[in-house]
């Protein structure tokens, strides 16, 4: 892949985090808040944002969402399909809430 083919699946995917990131605050502010791990500031903004200003941020060419398993815990309870899946995943989901929520700096 050269790096303009990367540029493009770079751009094609904020433009989906962007759009699946709006729509879920606009549907459950709260429930967004925890599955995106930002702010309530940060989802303020998100929410506010218009499609012109929306679209400006997906064209960076730098990836808008990250990677959130920073713990291996975390990710091998998501991965483990040995286990009780449902079980994994609750647990996933209260430890993941202990974790702090994203915010930029300004």
């Amino acid at each position: 892949m050269n790096i303009d083919q990367l540029h493009l699946e770079i751009k094609d995917a904020n433009l989906s985090y962007m759009l699946l990131a709006r729509q879920m605050i606009q549907d459950d502010k709260e429930a967004a808040i925890f599955r995106l791990g930002i702010s309530q500031e940060m989802a303020e903004l998100i929410a506010g944002l218009s499609s012109a200003q929306l679209l400006k941020m997906a064209a960076s060419n730098m990836l808008l969402c990250r990677f959130r398993f920073d713990e291996k815990l975390l990710l091998n309870m998501i991965t483990d399909y040995n286990k009780d899946r449902m079980m994994s995943q609750a647990h996933t989901t209260i430890l993941m809430t202990g974790q702090p929520l994203e915010a930029l700096a300004a």
